[in-house]
């Protein structure tokens, strides 16, 4: 089945073209780099996987009910809507909120691939190029991931969010190489990390959670990349320079906060829109998941030097300033654990099985003697 067939509303096309901007750039030093950034690319080769038999993809999922939602973190709960809805309505509901977030992780990741191809064309250092090269084949990973789980187990997708398409947008068309790191790095994966990691720590869905944990293992990197690239660059730049890096992220992350709302969501389920905005800025687990959500953005921006007075007012308007002093790196050690954590417990648990079955046949072959 297209993939057209499962979208709940039909995107604006069949392709979005996004211009093209900015020079490739070829490097002629072939035996220099920065050691950490090399000992990364190191670590990206080797820690390479395949999301085909990695993941348990058998494992059940019940599409009105993939993540294990509580009626308390929709929306809608509490007010009038839900009190005329049945239990199949709010079984759809949940469908079309799982379909909607990971359709916007699908969608973010297939702007990651394509902005990791970008760093490899236009960023200066070999180093950078060899690393976003790893980068590059574990987006297409993930977003190969995505759209199976998707298309095979909760069988619907949205289109893109018009925050997301916007920000995806700007980061694309700028010229300078920097660029794609600042809004698909730090903000982009930032942002998305810190929901991979929610959903990861809350669901008690085993293959979404298999899932995430794996996809967070490579987020980590790519985190620590874009911080240790940028930090290197942002020592060189003048302060006007630094300002208007600081303007885009501040917008990237009015953006990204805007498009947490899963609007289009309710807007299908009914709902007109203004209300439907209405309701989204209500939500009481919204506004908590709105500021836990940007734990990994804040501390990564201060991190590579953006930190000016205007940048840390929009942050304080945002509630989020505290965030600043979050330990990143532990944060990202935490996420490799979980991962290699959950592959020891499922090899364990499939050998205990296949030592059973062994005993077992053992036991009816002596039987039958």
């Amino acid at each position: 089945m297209s993939t057209h067939d499962l979208y709940v509303n039909a995107p604006a096309g069949p392709v979005w073209q996004v211009p093209a901007t900015g020079a490739a750039r070829f490097s002629w030093e072939y035996d220099d780099g920065r050691q950490r950034l090399l000992a990364l690319y190191q670590k990206g080769k080797d820690k390479q996987w395949d999301g085909a038999t990695r993941i348990d993809w058998d494992l059940e999922v019940d599409p009105y009910d993939p993540l294990g939602t509580p009626d308390e973190v929709l929306n809608l709960y509490g007010t009038r809507h839900w009190a005329k809805m049945t239990e199949k309505d709010k079984g759809d509901l949940r469908r079309h909120y799982s379909s909607w977030q990971f359709s916007q992780f699908l969608h973010g990741e297939q702007g990651a691939m394509i902005c990791a191809a970008r760093i490899v064309e236009s960023v200066p250092d070999l180093d950078a190029k060899f690393y976003s090269a790893t980068q590059t084949m574990d987006e297409a990973r993930h977003a190969e991931i995505y759209g199976r789980f998707l298309h095979e187990k909760i069988g619907m997708l949205y289109p893109i969010n018009d925050d997301l398409q916007g920000l995806l947008d700007d980061t694309l068309r700028d010229s300078r190489w920097d660029m794609p790191y600042l809004g698909m790095q730090v903000l982009i994966e930032g942002l998305a990390l810190a929901a991979f990691g929610m959903i990861r720590d809350t669901t008690d869905k085993p293959l979404p959670k298999q899932i995430l944990a794996y996809v967070m293992q490579d987020e980590a990197r790519h985190v620590a990349f874009g911080r240790m690239a940028l930090r290197d660059y942002y020592r060189q730049l003048t302060d006007a320079e630094l300002r208007e890096r600081e303007e885009f992220v501040i917008e990237g992350c009015h953006l990204m906060r805007d498009r947490l709302r899963g609007v289009e969501v309710l807007e299908n389920f009914g709902i007109p829109r203004k209300e439907a905005e209405e309701l989204s800025e209500q939500s009481e687990f919204l506004r908590l998941f709105r500021k836990l959500l940007f734990s990994r953005i804040v501390p990564c921006v201060k991190d590579i030097g953006l930190w000016g007075e205007r940048l840390q007012k929009a942050y304080l308007d945002m509630g989020v300033f505290d965030l600043g002093d979050s330990n990143l790196d532990l944060l990202m050690t935490q996420d490799e654990e979980i991962a290699e954590r959950l592959d020891a417990e499922r090899f364990a648990a499939e050998e205990h099985a296949r030592v059973a079955e062994v005993e077992e046949a053992i036991t009816e072959g002596a039987a039958d003697e």
